[in-house]
């Protein structure tokens, strides 16, 4: 088989019968550059066009039910049957999603490997850790962000208080006396809830719990005062008024918590993050396949089925595309730096 160069030559170096030899020679260059581009296109394609051709590797690094796992779970039909190709959801949980997330870095960037990380994940933990051995904003190449998952202030029912005004007038009044519960130390509940508790000039003494279940009970059984969680933490005892939840830090008020009043309605100090959930591959994966990716998401989130499910697990669709997604963990890194810093945590992997 000639070679792209060695086909050029050949075909320049010869005279079309029966045409003069300049028109031959502009003829033979034109038909060689059309199927040089040819081969070209031909060489270059398949890798990208057809993926992916075979089963992708989504790496959780986290335990089974975890938010993002459900999340996962739920869109997971509608994104094989828009890919063609199943998905294999790979936990790797440990060091708070470290464990997980430097196997992804460490990956073939192909797109066979992906992690499903929380924002603690991207924007949090590497201000955190000591030696946390990688830099996510370095070597994780952003997808998108599959869902937002807004934050409640919850307080216990026994606290005297039913809006934030007046539990602000009462964490001021009892100022270092008061707890604040969260799912581990350096999680965005903790962080969050830090800065809120110093906004308010409360100065609330940090419980950490294994995971948000126990800190809801410790809520409940009024150990703490307060805790940041998502609708699902609540959504079980705030309706019978066992916890109360008196905002929610996102820009407009929760579909399935209608009452409640955003972060700026109820007059609140706007320093509550929320949590996320998003895709990322190894930094260096081909841009198509990003892109792949980013239509095959936006497609499946724009569902109201799929909308309609994720509300009820407390989660908010998102859409975007990598370029927007990058930028916005970049933006969002340099808010939980300051954070990270005025908390003084730091934790050993």
């Amino acid at each position: 088989m000639l070679r792209t160069g060695e086909l050029k030559g050949t075909m320049m170096n010869r005279t079309l019968p029966g045409v003069g030899t300049a028109l031959s020679t502009a003829l033979s260059i034109t038909l060689a550059t059309a199927l040089a581009l040819g081969l070209s296109v031909g060489l270059a394609s398949p890798a990208t066009a057809q993926y992916p051709d075979r089963p992708v590797r989504i790496v959780l690094p986290y335990a089974p039910g975890a938010a993002g796992d459900i999340a996962l779970r739920q869109l997971q039909p509608r994104l094989e049957k828009e890919l063609g190709q199943h998905l294999i959801v790979d936990y790797r949980s440990g060091a708070g999603g470290n464990i997980g997330v430097q196997e992804v870095v460490r990956a073939k960037p192909d797109g066979y490997t992906l992690v499903l990380g929380a924002a603690n994940n991207f924007v949090i933990n590497q201000f955190l850790y000591r030696k946390l051995g990688f830099d996510p904003l370095a070597d994780l190449q952003p997808i998108a962000k599959l869902a937002d998952v807004p934050s409640f202030i919850y307080i216990s029912a026994a606290v005297p208080a039913t809006t934030f005004a007046q539990f602000k007038q009462y964490a001021q009044a009892n100022a270092g006396k008061l707890n604040y519960g969260s799912p581990g130390s350096g999680t965005s509940p903790h962080l969050s809830a830090f800065m809120l508790s110093q906004a308010m000039q409360a100065r609330m003494t940090h419980i950490p719990y294994r995971g948000s279940a126990p800190g809801v009970q410790a809520l409940l059984a009024n150990e703490v005062q307060m805790y940041l969680g998502g609708y699902s933490v609540g959504a079980a005892y705030a309706p019978q008024n066992r916890i109360r939840a008196l905002a929610v830090a996102a820009p407009e008020r929760f579909a399935s918590m209608p009452d409640v009043p955003t972060l700026r309605e109820a007059g609140a100090p706007d320093v509550v993050l929320s949590n996320w959930w998003g895709l990322a591959a190894p930094r260096g994966v081909p841009p198509e396949v990003a892109d792949r990716w980013s239509r095959a998401l936006n497609t499946v989130l724009a569902d109201p089925a799929i909308q309609k499910a994720f509300l009820q697990n407390g989660f908010v669709a998102r859409t975007g595309d990598p370029a927007a997604f990058e930028h916005e963990l970049r933006q969002e890194s340099l808010k939980w730096k300051t954070i990270v810093q005025e908390t003084g945590v730091t934790l050993d992997n």
